[in-house]
Parts: structure tokens; C-alpha cells; sequence
């Protein structure tokens, strides 16, 4: 358990560094890449050779019996949400760092970036439940106590990931069209329907968070394990090739999966590796949208 003085060191520390990125790297192509997405009513103005037809608000028109034309304009402000895995496999990670701290820094780098551009940032963190919710808001402040529960909210010991739990919620809570991050690693029960359903409301995207550990299991000879979702132990002869390329094999079909499952809802996935350099892949998730 952290102190209150550790996590507001480490709040600290990740607000300097994202805070930076947001800024110099990824303000600009958040704004280019999420801009508004719907129009608002903005004023009224007399109607001139070419102006759509449809346009015309025949009230005012009546009352000043010449014809005038609805100007609508792009809404700007948005609304993001993070849907945050706190389920205990978030806490595992043998190289550079654990998914649960990729997790944080993706998220501390959206939110100031959406923060940059005057929008709200709203959380929901989930295990095989929703554990937590933080509406949407502005501000430093606001966006400083996202980055606090990010470090500090204690997965459920022994709980499971239901995805569908989390996209149920963001359904039923925000009426309105949001941005959506989803960042997980996706061991998860079923959750197609679920990712179909929120896909047709929000702009989704899947943010899949893996270990290179995940994938391959090394050569330590008999080696007892736990899954950290159930917390079964189980004994892996780890020196055996069978059971290394089956240990892939589980892997690379959970991945296919996501994707096809994404695919299919018309939502987005990008996949990270605890390892991978998240600045690079995230530019280049921007610049493709």
C-alpha cells in the first residue's frame, strides 16, 4: 500500500513527463485527429444565391418575408473517456515496465492532451465489475486526481476482467457520442456484443496491453505459476517445447481475437507491449486517423 506521500511523488513524476509529451508531441495530432464531430445551431442569416434549400428557417423567413438560412457550426468541445483494467493481470510485467504502468501513462498523456484542447476527461475503472467512476471534467486539477487514482486504486484480488461490464456502463451513464479508450490487456470474458453496441454510440479504440511474457514463456525448467485472475497455481515444465509452443499458441489466438473482434464492430485496436516505445506507436496512431 502506497503512502499518500509516495503517490503524490509519483503524480508528480508522471504529470512532468506526460505533461511534456501532451504538450510538445501529442496536442496538435489529438486536435487534428478528434475533432468535432457533430454541428450545433450557431445563428441566422439572409439567404444568398446557392445556399442549400434545406437550410432555410421558414419561421424567420415568415416574419421577414424574405427568405433566411440556419448557419450551424462544428461543436469542439468533446468529451474522453478512459476505460481503465485494474483486474490483478494489469499488475504483471518482466520487461521495462508493468502493463498497469503503461496503462497510467497512456492515459495521463490522453488526458492532458484532451485537456490542452478544452475538453472533459472522465474514467471508469473495472475488474470483472466497474470499481470506480469519475464523470467528466476540466481542468488540472481534475486531470491531477485521474492520474492519482491511476496510481493508487487497488485492483480486486482474485477477480476476473469482464469488458462488457465496462462498455455496459459507458453505454447507459454517457448519452452523448464520446471518445472511448479502452486499455486492457483483454483477458476477458465474451465481450463482442457489448464492443458492438458501444462502437454504434462512440468513437472507440481498443488499446491492447501485453508483456512479452505473455507471448513466450522461458526456459527455467519446472516452474509453478498462478493466474492472476483466478489465482489457480498450476506446475509448467518450462524446458518442455511442447508446452512453450502451446503457451504461444494460447497467446496468438487471444490476439487474433481482439483484433477480429474489433474488426467486426467497426472499433479500433491498437496493441502495445510493455517494452514497445508507446510515443512512437501513439504518433502513428494519430497521423493513420
Amino acid at each position: 500500500m502506497l503512502t499518500t506521500a509516495e503517490i503524490l511523488k509519483r503524480v508528480r513524476r508522471i504529470e512532468i513527463k506526460t505533461r511534456g509529451l501532451s504538450n510538445h508531441i501529442f496536442a496538435g495530432e489529438y486536435h487534428s485527429t478528434f475533432k468535432g464531430r457533430g454541428m450545433s445551431f450557431s445563428e441566422v442569416r439572409e439567404y444568398t444565391p446557392g445556399d442549400d434549400v434545406k437550410s432555410i428557417d421558414w419561421n424567420v423567413t415568415a416574419r421577414f418575408s424574405h427568405p433566411f438560412v440556419k448557419v450551424f457550426e462544428e461543436e469542439r468541445e468533446l468529451t474522453l473517456m478512459l476505460l481503465v483494467d485494474i483486474s490483478p493481470s494489469s499488475l504483471f510485467g518482466t520487461h521495462k515496465r508493468l502493463k498497469r504502468e503503461l496503462i497510467t501513462e497512456i492515459s495521463a498523456v490522453l488526458s492532458f492532451s484532451a485537456s490542452t484542447n478544452n475538453d472533459k476527461v472522465g474514467v471508469i475503472f473495472f475488474s470483472d465489475k466497474v470499481e470506480k467512476f469519475i464523470p467528466p471534467k476540466k481542468g488540472r486539477s481534475h486531470i491531477l486526481r485521474i492520474i492519482r487514482e491511476l496510481i493508487a486504486l487497488e485492483p480486486v484480488q482474485g477477480g476476473g476482467t469482464d469488458v462488457s461490464a465496462a462498455l455496459d456502463y459507458l453505454n447507459n451513464v454517457l448519452k452523448k457520442r464520446t471518445i472511448a479508450f479502452v486499455l486492457s490487456d483483454f483477458i476477458s470474458v465474451p465481450y463482442e456484443s457489448a464492443l458492438q453496441l458501444a462502437a454504434r454510440k462512440h468513437d472507440l479504440i481498443g488499446m491492447q496491453v501485453y508483456d512479452k511474457n505473455d507471448r513466450e514463456l522461458p526456459e527455467a525448467g519446472l516452474i509453478q505459476v498462478m493466474d492472476a485472475e483466478t489465482n489457480e497455481l498450476k506446475w509448467l515444465d518450462t524446458d518442455d517445447k511442447n508446452v512453450r509452443k502451446y503457451y504461444t499458441s494460447a497467446f496468438e489466438w487471444h490476439k487474433d481475437y481482439c483484433i477480429q473482434s474489433f474488426r467486426k464492430s467497426g472499433a479500433t485496436l491498437l496493441q502495445l507491449r510493455t517494452d514497445d516505445d508507446y510515443v512512437k506507436k501513439l504518433q502513428g496512431f494519430f497521423k493513420g486517423r
